[in-house]
């Protein structure tokens, strides 16, 4: 990984890299997509990345804590990610299935296997590289799969808030619920030990508890147009 993160630091100078990290609920999709919409740049939710290979090894009866079983279908797995937010795994439209409770329950086990890691990490660089740069949100983006990037964010906000946020998305699951599995998805994403979820150091970290999207997008756009200007 040391090899890759320094060949990520060398392209990283040709690249306009906009890297947003943060944990569920922090609001990553909505202001990511929003902010590459702003800077005409493309955007890349990485998230879906790995609910895509758990959905594959879902529906193939792979157990999630596999590590090998469940890195080879990485290996192999075929994901294209529309504009528009549609997610083909392996020519099955999975958009609707890689957010329902059972992958969101097995992703992290998912996400943990080194292996998987490394292979999605390569894939997302190749992305970046294949159009000049982009903003890609996740939870190791300024850590590990762009160190260098041109603006590295990383938002929070209270587990109530989170919570709240995803309550309102999701029509089938309860606060309580909701709450729960997230304290659990922070304690798997922070604890593990490839590529845990943390702070990129030389992030900027913004609480978006108490702020609207415009607000945090607006203040993004002028980080993104200072780095531009400095660089």
């Amino acid at each position: 990984m040391a090899n890759d993160a320094a060949a990520a630091s060398a392209g990283a100078d040709v690249l306009t890299v906009v890297a947003i990290d943060g944990p569920a609920g922090s609001g990553k999709s909505t202001i990511a997509k929003l902010l590459a919409e702003r800077l005409e740049l493309d955007y890349l939710d990485t998230g879906a990345m790995y609910r895509a290979v758990t959905f594959a090894c879902l529906a193939g009866g792979v157990e999630p804590d596999d590590g090998e079983a469940v890195s080879a279908i990485a290996r192999r797995i075929e994901i294209e990610l529309a504009p528009d937010g549609t997610v083909v795994v392996d020519g099955i439209d999975a958009t609707t299935q890689i957010r329902g409770p059972e992958v969101t329950r097995a992703v992290s086990a998912v996400a943990s296997h080194p292996d998987v890691r490394s292979e999605l990490v390569s894939r997302q660089r190749e992305w970046a590289h294949r159009r000049g740069g982009g903003v890609l949100e996740g939870r190791d983006i300024g850590s590990v799969v762009f160190p260098d990037a041109l603006v590295k964010i990383y938002l929070t906000a209270s587990p109530e808030v989170r919570a709240a946020r995803r309550a309102g998305e999701v029509s089938d699951l309860d606060y309580d619920t909701i709450a729960a599995d997230i304290a659990r998805r922070d304690a798997l994403d922070s604890s593990r030990s490839a590529d845990p979820l943390r702070r990129a150091d030389g992030a900027v970290e913004i609480d978006t508890s108490f702020l609207t999207i415009d607000d945090v997008v607006t203040l993004l756009v002028e980080r993104v147009e200072a780095g531009r200007s400095s660089s």
